[in-house]
C-alpha cells in the first residue's frame, strides 16, 4: 500500500557564511526526498549540490512512478538500485561540469536521499548529511557519517565526545562529484504511519544535540515551524555553517 505523506524543509545560510552551498528538494508524488552540502571555491559547492538535487528529482521523474508500476501490474521496483542509479547520473553529471569550467575543479556534494517504497524507505548517502528516524518518542540517526573523525571513532581511536571537539570533523571521506565513479551507502528500514523522517546537513547535526531535535520536532505538529525551530535552534548553538532541515511525516499507510 503507498503511503500518504507530509513534507517541508528550509535551508538558511547561517550567520557565518556569505553564501549557502545547502540545496534541498522533495517530490510527494514520486515520493523522492534530497538534501545534499556542497563544497568547492567560489560558488562551486552550491552549483554542486543544486546539480545533484535536480539530477536525481530528474531521475524519478523519467522513470514510472511507484503507481504506474502497480497500474500496470508489474512488480514494484527495489528502491536501492533506483536510488543508486540516480546518484550515478549525479555524479556524472558534476564530475563532467567541473572538467570543463577549470574554476569548478574538485567541486562536489554530500547527498542523503530518501525513497518511500510500500512498506519500508530506502536511503542512499554520501559524507556527512544525516537521515534520523522518530518513532515512539525515540530518535535514531539511520545514517553513518563519512568522515574522518567518524571513522576514528568506529576505529575507537576517538571516543565520540572527542570527536564533537575536533577540528577535523567536518572533513569528508566521501563525497559526489568529486571522481567519476561513486559508491553510496545504501540501507533499507521499516516504514509505519506516524513515523517522522528528519534529512539534515551538517551545519544543523554539528550544532544540536539528539535530545534537543527530539524536543523540537515533537513540540508542534506543523512541519514548516519545526524546520524554522531547529534552525534557529542551531544558530543558537553557535553553528558556523549553511543549515538545512527537510521533515517528512508518514501519514497513513
Amino acid at each position: 500500500m503507498r503511503f500518504t505523506v507530509q513534507a517541508a524543509g528550509k535551508t538558511d545560510v547561517g550567520r557565518v557564511r556569505a553564501n549557502n552551498e545547502d540545496n534541498f528538494a522533495y517530490d510527494l508524488e514520486r515520493q523522492i526526498f534530497v538534501l545534499c552540502d556542497g563544497m568547492g571555491g567560489g560558488r562551486a559547492g552550491e552549483v554542486a549540490s543544486r546539480l545533484a538535487v535536480d539530477q536525481i528529482l530528474a531521475y524519478f521523474r523519467s522513470v514510472p512512478s511507484m503507481v504506474e508500476v502497480q497500474s500496470q501490474g508489474q512488480g514494484i521496483p527495489d528502491s536501492p538500485p533506483l536510488l543508486c542509479a540516480a546518484i550515478e547520473v549525479a555524479n556524472r553529471s558534476i564530475y563532467e561540469e567541473a572538467l570543463e569550467n577549470p574554476g569548478r575543479t574538485g567541486m562536489g556534494t554530500t547527498v542523503v536521499a530518501l525513497l518511500l517504497g510500500e512498506d519500508s524507505f530506502s536511503v542512499a548517502h554520501l559524507g556527512d548529511s544525516r537521515l534520523y528516524r522518530v518513532r515512539d518518542k525515540v530518535i535514531q540517526q539511520l545514517t553513518t557519517d563519512h568522515s574522518i573523525v567518524m571513522e576514528q571513532v568506529r576505529r575507537g581511536l576517538l571516543t565520540s565526545e572527542e570527536a564533537g571537539r575536533s577540528h577535523m570533523q567536518n572533513v569528508i571521506t566521501r563525497a559526489l562529484g568529486v571522481c567519476d565513479t561513486v559508491e553510496p551507502e545504501l540501507g533499507t528500514h521499516s516504514a509505519r504511519s506516524g513515523d517522522l523522517l528528519l534529512l539534515c546537513s551538517d551545519g544543523f547535526s554539528r550544532f544540536v544535540p539528539e535530545e534537543k531535535t527530539l524536543e523540537l520536532v515533537s513540540e508542534s505538529n506543523d512541519l514548516q515551524q519545526c524546520c524554522e525551530s531547529l534552525i534557529e535552534t542551531a544558530k543558537q548553538l553557535g553553528s558556523d555553517d549553511n543549515i538545512t532541515c527537510l521533515l517528512v511525516r508518514i501519514v497513513t499507510a
